[in-house]
């Protein structure tokens, strides 16, 4: 066969740098640099990792999907922890996580997202963490498969190719909004046995419930029943058990003639 154009770039499966990116957004430099101590003493040394911050101490110049978004842009860790400031490894390190994450992949190759804390579903609520005043709390199968994953400290496989919304913005809610673009991606989401402490209980600032009332509209508008029209064939989307009522030729026609009236009219 003949050559390619010498200016045409032949892409290679990605190697990467480092087997862990840590990144933090940071609003308290002593409280990051007490984290990043203790990181370093449970194995994560700067041979097998890079550190990632982005500076909020003035102000808050990055909100939390922004700064995931480009924490998983630019992270060129193979797997990606994004946590809180406000977490010290006392407990477990680097080879416990190795050993986990290893566990993952022989039960699900197909995970993407793992963390300490998550839910699987209502009144369904898993964790392996401790708490302020030395108070562990464990309860959970693991490693479990949830829906949602706490953000006090969470990982991303970066060929998971993930990103946040970039329709929310603020401090609230975007490890669910990465667990749902996770499973539109075909990918798992997954608690594991990784202890640490985490130095708040966390709480539900007004901005959270704002939030929440926008992610919960964003996701009810995407998986809406729908007719989806492509330039070689038309379907209906719809998980309702009535889809058979609409998803029909019958309504398609009438879909059709109204589309067509609309056309007229304009």
């Amino acid at each position: 066969m003949g050559a390619v154009l010498n200016f045409a770039q032949k892409l290679q499966k990605p190697l990467y740098a480092f087997e862990f990116s840590i990144c933090t957004l940071v609003t308290r430099k002593e409280e990051y640099n007490e984290m990043l101590t203790s990181f370093i003493d449970k194995g994560f040394d700067t041979s097998c990792c890079e550190y990632l911050y982005l500076d909020n101490s003035e102000s808050n110049i990055f909100d939390a999907y922004s700064a995931y978004n480009l924490f998983l842009k630019l992270a060129k860790g193979k797997y990606i922890i994004m946590c809180h400031q406000d977490i010290i490894l006392h407990a477990d390190g680097i080879i416990a996580l190795r050993n986990k994450l290893q566990e993952l992949d022989h039960l699900d190759q197909n995970w993407g997202i793992c963390g300490n804390a998550g839910a699987v579903v209502p009144n369904q609520v898993v964790y392996h963490i401790t708490y302020p005043g030395a108070i562990f709390k464990n309860k959970g199968n693991f490693p479990q498969k949830v829906r949602s994953l706490d953000e006090n400290f969470i990982i991303v496989k970066n060929n998971a190719d993930l990103k946040v919304s970039t329709d929310l913005k603020g401090f609230h809610l975007y490890a669910t909004d990465l667990c749902l673009q996770g499973e539109l991606n075909g990918l798992s989401a997954y608690v594991i046995a990784f202890n640490l402490m985490h130095k708040s209980w966390g709480n539900k600032t007004p901005d959270f419930f704002v939030l929440r009332e926008q992610l919960q509209k964003k996701y009810s508008r995407f998986f809406r029943s729908r007719w989806v029209q492509t330039n070689t064939t038309v379907f209906y989307l719809s998980g309702s058990p009535f889809k058979s009522l609409f998803g029909n030729p019958v309504s398609l026609f009438v879909i059709r003639m109204i589309n067509g009236l609309k056309k007229k009219w304009k």
